[in-house]
């Protein structure tokens, strides 16, 4: 079985840009993504709680690949009708090439497809590295089938680096292909597209 394609970018091509960009010295310097967790939470106080709980994790296994496990809830809420080490969740930890898998096709495939798309925030990394992405519903995955969808599932994707500081951890995830929505990103986008149409008009000067 062939390594998923963000890994072999990774190692061919994100490791080389960031030792460039931040003067690592050694390539075990370099941040890389150690683990990725998927979770969603339920509404204790549905009337069909416990069908919903499974609808989310049938939906979760789909779109990782992986079972879930469910969450639990530490104690007793009586004004949300929870109970204390209720099943109130599911979530899975991806690791290694379906964790890689999964990352292509939430950059390249999911993310893209949510209507009036503009980027992420560049503000959910936690001061460690760290980065958490929300996404409302299932749909925009393409391997859930639209016409079966009996409710929206919204679920936290956690995305855990080596990275020491957020900054080392956004570099790392930009250059994986993360559509931030900051200014700061879309002027070097812009920035480098006109670099790049400057020198196809003067190559075609010289031709």
């Amino acid at each position: 079985m062939s390594a998923p394609a963000l890994y072999e970018e990774y190692k061919s091509r994100v490791v080389p840009a960031l030792q460039k960009q931040n003067g690592y010295t050694n390539i075990h310097q370099v941040p890389k993504i150690s683990k990725v967790v998927v979770n969603t939470c339920i509404n204790a106080g549905l009337a069909d709680y416990k069908v919903a709980l499974e609808e989310a994790k049938n939906e979760l296994s789909t779109i990782t690949g992986q079972k879930p496990a469910e969450t639990r809830s530490k104690k007793s809420i009586a004004n949300f009708k929870l109970r204390e080490n209720q099943a109130i969740g599911a979530k899975v930890t991806l690791r290694g090439s379906r964790m890689y898998e999964f990352l292509e096709r939430l950059i390249k495939t999911a993310l893209p497809r949510i209507r009036d798309f503009r980027g992420v925030s560049p503000r959910a990394f936690d001061g460690n590295g760290n980065y958490t992405l929300g996404v409302t519903d299932q749909s925009i995955f393409p391997e859930i089938e639209l016409d079966k969808i009996k409710r929206n599932v919204g679920f936290d994707v956690c995305i855990v680096t080596t990275a020491k500081t957020n900054a080392e951890a956004k570099s790392l995830l930009i250059e994986l292909g993360m559509p931030f929505s900051d200014k700061n990103r879309l002027k070097k986008a812009a920035e480098d597209a006109a670099k790049e149409a400057a020198a196809a008009a003067a190559a075609e000067q010289k031709a």
